[in-house]
């Protein structure tokens, strides 16, 4: 075998170089590399050659038609915090096919709990309802019948609402002018109380308080009658979960102070 090496060869102004002639193997050691710096046409890779693309095989020079998978898209799950007990839940997208796998995936500990119905309403939007018995923060996995799927970020929290302690109903009988002490309203929970609808006693102020438990103080005034105040205190948690409890005060005119707090 003649051997022959050179740093390059070079044509002469306007004509080509070619290697080799038909029938001729050109071979290409191991470790060696052949660089180009042009593209090949399609016409030009013609033989019994074939490359594979996606499991198809595809002869040199010939042509596919790649098939773009749609995958169901994300916007938005109404609504993104629910309690322990079954909730139906409406998410809404896109590329949604009847009917998909969802699955709620717990944050910390990765555990998947299958959505106990789902319903399809559109491409864009499908209902679901959840029971999902842990607290915490949950990412959504959605899957079409065809297989494509996306899953979410943490989207989704379950957290217990506020869970009011004190009954309710009177809070007390109070005389005209007295002061009403410290009224502890307790909600576990809560991080914040307002009153909802109502009317409190003329001086009585509510206190928020962050930790579960607000106060109700002031001293009593403008009253002229006997009269049965009655409001509504909506106690709400740190994911915005809210619990209303209706309570009553009564002002005793005439009284000489408090007529006792029940």
């Amino acid at each position: 075998m003649s051997e022959v090496k050179v740093n390059k060869i070079s044509p002469r102004s306007g004509t080509g170089v070619q290697l080799g002639d038909s029938g001729d193997t050109i071979t290409i050691p191991s470790g060696a590399t052949l660089t180009g710096t042009q593209n090949i046409a399609n016409t030009s890779l013609v033989g019994s050659g074939q490359i594979t693309i996606n499991g198809t095989a595809v002869a040199l020079g010939g042509s596919i038609t790649l098939v773009t998978e749609t995958r169901p898209t994300f916007t938005s799950i109404t609504p993104n915090v629910v309690e322990n007990t079954q909730t139906t839940c409406v998410i809404a997208g896109g590329n949604f096919v009847s009917v998909p796998l969802v699955t709620a995936i717990n944050s910390s500990t990765g555990a998947r709990i299958s959505a106990d119905e789902v319903a399809f309403n559109s491409a864009a939007q499908i209902t679901v309802k959840f029971t999902l018995p842990v607290d915490g923060t949950y990412l959504l996995y959605i899957e079409n019948p065809d297989g494509n799927a996306i899953q979410t970020s943490a989207v989704l929290t379950v957290s217990d609402a506020p869970a009011w302690q004190t009954s309710a109903g009177s809070l007390g009988s109070f005389g005209a002018g007295a002061s009403f002490g410290t009224i502890n309203l307790v909600a576990t929970n809560s991080v914040s109380m307002a009153k909802a609808s109502g009317t409190f006693p003329g001086g009585m102020t509510l206190n928020s308080g962050g930790s579960g438990t607000s106060t109700l103080t002031g001293t009593e005034s403008g009253a002229t009658a006997n009269t049965t105040y009655t409001f509504t205190i909506r106690a709400t948690d740190a994911e915005g979960q809210t619990a209303d409890r209706e309570f009553t005060i009564t002002i005793i005119v005439g009284a000489g102070g408090s007529m006792g707090f029940n």
